[in-house]
C-alpha cells in the first residue's frame, strides 16, 4: 500500500501550470456573463424569469417519480402534479411531519409554510439522512427552532424489513421518497406552495444573532432566513440560482480545453478540464468570484438597505461554490489534498487490480471445478494418513491410475532413477 503511494510525486497528481493574462481575461469575462445571467434572469423569487421554468421541471421529475412508484393518473390527470403528490404523501408517509405549533404541543412556533425547513429531516442532505433515520427508529422528531435543536416525541412507525439493513434501506427509500412529495409543494398547497431547503440552508435555523433591519424592525439571521424560505427561498428557487454557476464553471472548462489543444498542441488526454490543472482551478475561483461580486453588489444595490431583501436576492448556490473552490485551494497548497489525491488514486488502482482479478475467477467453470476437486478430496484423508513411505507411494499410484494421470516415469520407479540417462517426464 505505501508503495503504490510513494511512487506517485506531486507531479503526478497534479500539473503545476500558471495562468496568465487571457487565462485571467477570459475567467473574469465568464464570471461577468454569468452574473448578468444571475443578476437578469435569477434575481429573487418574487421576480425571477427562470424560476417558472424550473419549478415545471421539478413538477415533472416529480411526476415521473411517482410513475415509477406506482402512480396511476385518472384519464385528464396525467399532468397533475397536485394528483402525483397526494400519491407519494400516501406512499411515503413518515412520523416527523408535524406541520404546525399545535402538532408539537405549542413547544416553539411553527406553521405550514416553514415547517418543511425548521424539521432537520426534511433536508436533502447528509444531516437531513442522519435525523430521518435516527427518527425513523426513535419514533421522533427532531427540530431547530430559535437557534435550538429541538426533539419531540412522535406516535410510532413500523419500519419495513426483517434486519437492520433492510429496515435501514426502508428508511432512507422513505426520506427520499417523503422529499420527493415535499419538493414541489403540498398536495392541498395553494399556487406554488412551500417546498423543501437548499441543502444545509436549515443550518441557518441555528444563526439567531445580528440585529438586521427589515423595514422598521431589526431581526436576527435565523429569522430572516425563516421569512426567506416561507418567501419561495427553496430547493427550486437554488435549482435556478445554480444556472448561471453552472454557466460560468462550463464556459471556463470549455474556452480553457479549446485553448490548450489547438493554442498548446497538448494531447487530448492533457485537454481534459480536471482539477489536477493549476491554472483552471485558478480561472474557476476568479470566474466564481466576479460572478459573487457582481450578485452581492445587485443584492445590495436594490435592497435598499432592507436585509429580507439583500438575502433573497443573494446567490446561496453562487456563494457555496465559491467557497468551495477557495476551500478546496488551501487544503491543495497545503499538500493536505495531494495526499488525499495520492491515497485515492492508489485505492483506485487496488480496486481495478481486485476488478480484473474478480473477472478472471468469473471465468472458471464452477461446476467442473467441483467434479475434479470431488476426485481429489477422498485421496486426501489417505494422504495424510500414510504411515509409511511404502503406503504413500501405494496411495499416489492409485490417484495417478484413477484421474488418468500419466506418470512421468516408466517401469519401477526405483530402477528408473538408478538410470543415469533417464529423464522424468510430466505431461
Amino acid at each position: 500500500m505505501v508503495g503504490l503511494i510513494d511512487r506517485n510525486t506531486d507531479k503526478d497528481v497534479f500539473y503545476h501550470d500558471k495562468c496568465d493574462k487571457y487565462d485571467y481575461l477570459t475567467a473574469v469575462c465568464c464570471g461577468a456573463v454569468a452574473g448578468l445571467v444571475d443578476i437578469i434572469f435569477v434575481g429573487s423569487p418574487e421576480d425571477s424569469k427562470l424560476l417558472k421554468w424550473t419549478d415545471k421541471q421539478v413538477d415533472n421529475c416529480v411526476m415521473k417519480f411517482a410513475k415509477l412508484t406506482g402512480w396511476k393518473p385518472r384519464s385528464g390527470q396525467e399532468n397533475n402534479v397536485k394528483s402525483a403528490i397526494g400519491f407519494l404523501e400516501k406512499k411515503f408517509p413518515v412520523n416527523y411531519d408535524q406541520r404546525h405549533s399545535g402538532d408539537v404541543d405549542n413547544a416553539f412556533n411553527m406553521s405550514a409554510k416553514n415547517h418543511h425547513m425548521k424539521s432537520l429531516a426534511h433536508s436533502p442532505d447528509i444531516i437531513g439522512l442522519f435525523f430521518s433515520i435516527v427518527n425513523q427508529f426513535t419514533s421522533t422528531s427532531s427540530f431547530i427552532s430559535d437557534g435550538k435543536l429541538i426533539t419531540i416525541d412522535t406516535e410510532t412507525q413500523e419500519l419495513k424489513g426483517g434486519n437492520l439493513i433492510a429496515k435501514l434501506f426502508c428508511g432512507t427509500a422513505n426520506w427520499f421518497g417523503h422529499l420527493m412529495s415535499d419538493v414541489a409543494g403540498a398536495s392541498g398547497a395553494k399556487g406554488r406552495g412551500s417546498g423543501i431547503a437548499m441543502p444545509f440552508f436549515e443550518l441557518f435555523g441555528l444563526c439567531n444573532f445580528g440585529k438586521l433591519s427589515v423595514g422598521k424592525d431589526k431581526q436576527d439571521l435565523a429569522t430572516i432566513a425563516t421569512r426567506a424560505f416561507q418567501e419561495g427561498y427553496d430547493f427550486r428557487f437554488g435549482l435556478t440560482q445554480a444556472i448561471p454557476v453552472v454557466l460560468c464553471d462550463l464556459l471556463i472548462r470549455l474556452i480553457w480545453s479549446l485553448r490548450h489543444y489547438f493554442q498548446y498542441h497538448k494531447p487530448i488526454k492533457e485537454c481534459i478540464p480536471t482539477s489536477k490543472h493549476d491554472d483552471l482551478r485558478v480561472m474557476l475561483i476568479v470566474g466564481n468570484g466576479v460572478l459573487c461580486i457582481m450578485d452581492a453588489a445587485d443584492a445590495a444595490i436594490r435592497s435598499g438597505g432592507n436585509w429580507l431583501t439583500f438575502f433573497m436576492r443573494l446567490n446561496f448556490i453562487a456563494w457555496l461554490r465559491f467557497i468551495h473552490l477557495v476551500l478546496k485551494e488551501v487544503f491543495i497548497r497545503l499538500g493536505i489534498k495531494s495526499q488525499m489525491q495520492k491515497l485515492i488514486d492508489a485505492y483506485k488502482r487496488i480496486n481495478e487490480a481486485l476488478d480484473e482479478y474478480l473477472r478472471e475467477l468469473e471465468k472458471i467453470d464452477k461446476k467442473q471445478f467441483e467434479i475434479e476437486t470431488q476426485k481429489y478430496n477422498k485421496y486426501i484423508p489417505l494422504i495424510e494418513n500414510a504411515e509409511s513411505e511404502e503406503q504413500l507411494n501405494i496411495v499416489l499410484l492409485d490417484v495417478f491410475d484413477e484421474l488418468g494421470i500419466e506418470k512421468p516415469y516408466k517401469g519401477d520407479f526405483d530402477d528408473f532413477m538408478l538410470d543415469d540417462s533417464a529423464v522424468l517426464e510430466f505431461k
